[in-house]
């Protein structure tokens, strides 16, 4: 005997009905710093400071729960081009270690500042187009909770 599935039932509120959410286009607007709503209210009250609601749509952003998921993207992503571009460079010219040290450091640390904000926007973007973490207009549980 097969067990059948229910079909879930998503409490959404009276602004939200349940419309299907592109997250491509919430992504992007989310990488261009921008609400993923609208697309016009800015996203970021400082650098890594979400706004709480957008100033255009009123949209809610209290539920997002970026983490550290766009520090370890950035990390990965920086890390690649840098040492990418340490062993290019490492096997075309002879360099000493201070020069490397001069020209990689300060590289590593301005692409990770200019990344992380981006990045961060990005993953906003991914969890409101994904109705994540209290995005849907349901409450989110706790994460150690079996229901």
């Amino acid at each position: 005997m097969q067990a059948q599935s229910m079909p879930i039932e998503w409490k959404t509120r009276p602004g939200d009905a349940g419309e299907k959410r592109d997250v491509v286009k919430a992504m992007k607007r989310g990488l261009y710093c921008r609400c993923p709503n609208c697309g016009e209210g800015r996203l970021f009250r400082a650098f890594l400071k979400p706004v709480d609601h957008c100033a255009n749509c009123n949209a809610d952003y209290t539920h997002q729960r970026a983490d550290d998921l766009p520090a370890y993207l950035s990390i990965v992503l920086v890390g690649h081009i840098v040492v990418g571009g340490f062993m290019m460079t490492d096997t075309v010219w002879t360099l000493s270690n201070w020069t490397h040290l001069a020209i990689w450091t300060p590289l590593t640390v301005l692409l990770a500042m200019a990344t992380i904000q981006p990045i961060k926007g990005g993953v906003i973007g991914l969890q409101w187009g994904a109705r994540m973490h209290g995005f849907g207009g349901q409450e989110p549980k706790p994460e150690d909770s079996l229901d």
